[in-house]
């Protein structure tokens, strides 16, 4: 069997798939399972990508970045 190699490319891009599946797997669960209107379920699912894209140290785009020099 062989290896599939990954380039940086295509593990960012898996990254930001994950992170989109999150966000709207979040405004799924909190529009099913609470009395919340739709329009903040989908707000709140709008800005759970980002968040976690935020939260992830290893992003230098906008995250939080663990070098303190740049």
């Amino acid at each position: 069997m062989q290896k599939i190699k990954l380039t940086e490319k295509h593990k960012a891009a898996i990254k930001s798939y994950i992170r989109a599946i999150a966000g709207a797997a979040v405004a799924m669960g909190i529009a099913l399972l609470t009395d919340l209107a739709p329009q903040y379920a989908v707000l709140i699912g709008a800005v759970t990508a980002p968040a976690i894209k935020w939260a992830d140290k290893t992003e230098s785009e906008f995250g939080r970045v663990l070098d303190k020099d740049i």
